[in-house]
């Protein structure tokens, strides 16, 4: 019963002798119901409330030094330019073919959390995003602008690169522009988001996550680019609830 349908009631009635008795034992039906709404409601609001506050207690924790490179090591790529830290801003110049950083030790976590940060490439036309992070046991890479300058996705899944599966997408991105980057992992799904819009979902099931081969010497976390001057910035992660 909702309250349209006791409207109904109510004027469904004709005369009679019990037109009272009717009316009155449906109005309180009504507020009854009505009375219930309001409560579920404010439950829900309540709920969502403290499910902020829970999420809201988890800090952000920094992901890279204020500067130096305490605790990170310039990858040993081969032909990998310059990289700085300073003001907790990490400076990429270009490589033959790239440059990157990768995380000493292993107290990075491997499930639920999630991470952000900001980059803009400020020169160079390939990938100014190649972000490889764990997924449980193993480990896979975020590519941003790859491929000329354009392509989005996860290298690498089942043995298929970011070129080659689901997750593949292209985006302009303009050269001296920041962008955000959100990376989840959860027990399910591997979830993507650019500027707070998300742009891929991976369940995990039964799927396997590699690297390429170039980037093996950036696990279990490192960022690198590809022939490009980059700048990235504000990197933080945080872990979340394991429960569903």
């Amino acid at each position: 019963m909702n309250l349209l349908s006791c409207s109904s009631l109510i004027g469904s009635f004709r005369t009679g002798g019990r037109l009272i008795a009717h009316v009155a034992f449906v109005g309180a039906a009504c507020l009854l119901l009505a009375s219930q709404g309001a409560s579920i409601a404010q439950e829900s609001k309540e709920t969502s409330k403290e499910s902020s506050k829970q999420e809201s207690k988890v800090q952000w924790k920094r992901v890279l030094p204020e500067s130096g490179l305490e605790g990170w090591e310039k990858t040993n790529f081969g032909g990998e330019g310059a990289v700085e830290i300073k003001d907790g801003v990490l400076v990429l110049m270009p490589g033959e073919p790239m440059t990157g950083v990768n995380k000493l030790g292993k107290d990075f976590p491997t499930e639920n959390f999630e991470m952000q940060w900001q980059a803009q490439r400020l020169d160079g036309s390939d990938f100014f995003v190649g972000i490889t992070f764990p997924v449980g046991k193993e480990h896979c890479s975020l590519i941003v602008g790859g491929w000329g300058g354009g392509l989005v996705g996860i290298s690498s899944i089942d043995g298929n690169d970011a070129s080659e599966n689901e997750t593949a997408s292209y985006r302009n991105f303009k050269n001296g522009q920041w962008y955000e980057f959100k990376v989840r992992v959860d027990a399910k799904n591997i979830t993507v988001w650019i500027d707070k819009e998300q742009i891929l979902e991976v369940p995990r099931g039964e799927r396997k996550f590699s690297v390429r081969a170039e980037v093996m010497r950036s696990r279990p976390l490192g960022y690198c680019v590809f022939q490009s001057k980059v700048t990235v910035k504000d990197w933080v992660y945080r872990t979340i609830d394991a429960t569903p």
